[in-house]
């Protein structure tokens, strides 16, 4: 039986009692609580042992992977230390951001065809296949793409924007740079893109009507918006009921030399930010995950965030 005083210790820790509050309902990785809390593999290691030793959290294996959920046969002192601590969990201030992200880890689970996607990506570049590239894919998705009308938000010189054209309706392609727009709009007449439109303006408030789109893209383009959430209202705004967003950008980073060598504003964003900013704009069917990660230093780690109207 684990002593009073070691359960006191134990659960007097802000960050144990973090984890232990997730794990009251739900059963998670180590890797799962990485992702919810933000925290390192080594940290969540350290204090996940810390409530092992205490026999307030219970493991079991899967695989090579273990999973951890508060201990179901809790009694005695037990019981009531955490019945007593665990509701403190809603002072700290990670409280929200790791409800919001609890959701998005269960709801991926569940989303199997995401799961399937994770584990071909992973296997795609380890054994050489003649003529298979991630560019031949790219192709054969886009010609799967409906017509739709599409806003590509902080476009740049518009290379998305081109490949969208080739198979959309309309692609309304929006950069604040005259320089940059004129350089587009010359380009996509020269390519003979007729339905490829550049246009200036910001991208907390494009040029474009009221629900008048099919999807709006951010693609790395809300790391340079002076106010993020007011760009995602403003991409709502412009779809159509029905319409999507997609966004592509960088999981929040300290790479601070990114302000001055790329321009940013942002150093990238949390998934709980996001997730809130579209859920406040209307949003709904929310969907975030990690796509990429850089093998090399600063290790920059790539975000794609999507809804619906």
């Amino acid at each position: 039986m684990t002593s009073t005083l070691k359960l006191l210790r134990t659960i007097s820790d802000a960050t144990r009692l973090r984890i232990l509050s997730l794990l009251q309902k739900n059963e998670l990785s180590v890797q799962e609580l990485q992702e919810i809390t933000g925290m390192g593999q080594s940290r969540i290691s350290t204090h996940l042992s810390h409530l092992l030793d205490s026999a307030l959290v219970r493991s079991r294996k899967e695989g090579k992977r273990s999973y951890y959920r508060q201990n179901p046969e809790l009694d005695g002192a037990g019981a009531d230390f955490v019945r007593l601590a665990v509701p403190g969990a809603r002072e700290l201030p990670e409280f929200d951001s790791d409800r919001i992200n609890l959701r998005r880890i269960l709801k991926r689970r569940e989303d199997q065809a995401q799961v399937y996607f994770n584990q071909v990506a992973g296997r795609f570049d380890r054994v050489y296949g003649p003529g298979r590239s991630w560019q031949g894919f790219g192709h054969l998705l886009l010609r799967i793409l409906p017509p739709l009308v599409v806003a590509d938000l902080g476009s740049g010189e518009g290379l998305l924007s081109e490949l969208l054209a080739r198979r959309c309706r309309k692609v309304i392609a929006v950069d604040n740079s005259e320089k940059i727009v004129a350089f587009g709009a010359a380009k996509a007449q020269k390519n003979n893109l007729k339905n490829l439109e550049f246009r200036l303006g910001d991208l907390e408030d494009p040029p474009i009507e009221k629900e008048s789109v099919d999807l709006a893209i951010l693609s790395h383009a809300l790391h340079h918006a002076r106010n993020p959430p007011a760009a995602i209202a403003a991409g709502y705004r412009i779809l159509r009921p029905g319409g999507s967003i997609m966004i592509l950008d960088l999981l929040k980073h300290d790479f601070e030399k990114a302000r001055d060598l790329y321009g940013d504003r942002w150093t990238g964003f949390a998934e709980s930010e996001l997730h809130r900013w579209l859920e406040s704009a209307g949003f709904r069917q929310i969907e975030i995950s990690i796509v990429a990660r850089e093998d090399s230093p600063p290790y920059f780690q790539t975000l794609l965030a999507s809804g619906s109207t």
